[in-house]
């Protein structure tokens, strides 16, 4: 875990008495023969979201597995860096990054996991989102901002040397799932404010279909980072988790932490010792009664419409004046399939000013093509126009169809030019100077298979 400055407020749903109708959350259930996967980006996000499962799956005898994306070797450098200031020794990062591997061990140790029931594949802390936009194919691998590295630098790692590659994050994903084979997936959220998190959702999502015919496991994504939540910040021990309004609703599941496990659950972040120092209230107000996962649907073609999100018009206090007066909110309005395109919509708090851009990613996915060799179109729009990039390759801008009104854009994309996906990820942002700004939460789209 490492805690997000970049925040942004979605809408609509609350946990044991939805804002909508009063539904209650389906309790989560662990069965005899269940094998329970937890994927966390970050050494504590395990513990943060995961603990009182963990202790759960361990007291039934059930085979877990905890497997860390990154060594969180960058910490909270990383906005600072990422923002250009500071200067960080890259020799220092990597030893954070083993700072924060021994953390995990004796963590998970107290919630009842040995070393052999961990994994750390040790890709770049504040970089896997990055690789999964721009680093496939024939795209050289990610050189990290902080430890100056393109390939997993740490020897204890599930395969140190492997490049900075998309395609080598999925092999990697994909030999653990082959091997363990689990029956209950948990995995960071696609709504969450971490990169990283974001990145590992939609790189398990790949991996998962890949796998379809081989493996049927259950997907339960959980919440780390959003703005203003939890609440009540700090220790609420006999409180309910109640999770932050998301638009469209999430279904949300709820396991039961019964106060043994709670108590274990507090000590295991204690042994985070870098990230309880960095803020113990953050990390104690995870120590809840419950312990929430919940994902979007996916969306259908011919579906209806969901509900749109509130539009976000007050930048985050962590902008800096220029950032905060250039600010743009950006939600979506619609996603659908017209024909022989996909049709993205948002809507933004005010019109495109001088500096910000508008960013809509869209990738598509299908079984007979690896998924590197898929195009992973951007189509970026300033005040005055747009261009279009598969990566970092230039395409002709016709190649994409803009419509822009004051304060929303329409982007239409034909089928082809996604390489006639039969499943798409769709997401916008805005920003300024590189930063981000505001952003949507990816979506998934179940398209019809076509040739």
């Amino acid at each position: 875990m490492r805690r997000v400055r970049r925040p942004r407020l979605l809408v609509g749903l609350a946990l044991l008495a939805l804002s909508g109708g009063g539904a209650r959350a389906a309790e989560l259930r662990l069965g005899r023969d269940d094998r329970v996967l937890v994927l966390a980006p970050h050494p504590d996000d395990e513990a943060l979201a995961c603990g009182g499962l963990v202790q759960r799956a361990v007291k039934m005898r059930l085979p877990v597995r905890v497997v860390f994306l990154t060594y969180g070797d960058s910490n909270e450098w990383s906005f600072a860096v990422y923002r250009k200031h500071p200067v960080v020794v890259p020799r220092a990062v990597r030893a954070m990054g083993l700072v924060r591997h021994d953390e995990a061990v004796a963590a998970d140790r107290i919630l009842g996991l040995g070393p052999g029931e961990l994994t750390f594949l040790g890709y770049p802390d504040f970089g896997t989102f990055e690789i999964w936009t721009e680093h496939w194919g024939e795209k050289p691998p990610l050189r990290s901002k902080l430890t100056h590295v393109t390939a997993v630098p740490y020897a204890g790692a599930f395969r140190p040397g492997a490049p900075y590659k998309g395609e080598e994050i999925l092999r990697d994903l994909s030999a653990l799932l082959r091997d363990f084979r689990p029956t209950k997936i948990f995995v960071s959220h696609p709504a969450d404010h971490n990169p990283d998190h974001r990145a590992l959702y939609l790189f398990t999502r790949v991996a998962l279909w890949d796998l379809e015919g081989e493996l049927a496991a259950a997907l339960f994504p959980y919440l780390v980072h959003y703005k203003g939540w939890p609440v009540p910040r700090g220790l609420g021990a006999a409180e309910a988790l109640v999770p932050p309004p998301l638009a469209p609703p999430a279904a949300w599941t709820s396991l039961a932490v019964p106060p043994p496990a709670r108590a274990r659950k507090r000590a295991a972040l204690q042994a985070h010792a870098t990230q309880y120092r960095y803020d113990a209230d953050y990390l104690l107000s995870f120590v809840r009664a419950n312990e929430l996962f919940g994902d979007f649907p996916a969306l259908a073609p011919g579906a209806p419409p969901e509900p749109a999100g509130t539009v976000r018009s007050d930048p985050p206090e962590e902008l800096t004046p220029a950032e905060r007066a250039a600010f743009v909110g950006v939600e979506w309005r619609a996603v659908r399939l017209e024909g022989d395109a996909l049709v993205v919509s948002t809507v933004l708090s005010r019109p495109l000013a001088e500096a910000v851009e508008a960013s809509f990613y869209l990738f598509g996915y299908r079984r007979d093509r690896p998924f590197g060799r898929m195009p992973k179109l951007r189509v970026e729009l300033g005040m005055l126009g747009h261009r279009v990039l598969d990566q970092d390759r230039s395409l002709p801008g016709d190649t994409v169809e803009v419509v822009r009104e004051a304060r929303a854009i329409t982007v239409r994309v034909p089928l082809a030019a996604l390489g006639r996906p039969e499943r798409a990820f769709v997401s916008a942002r805005t920003s300024v100077a590189e930063v981000p700004l505001d952003w949507t939460s990816w979506r998934v789209l179940e398209l019809p298979a076509r040739r």
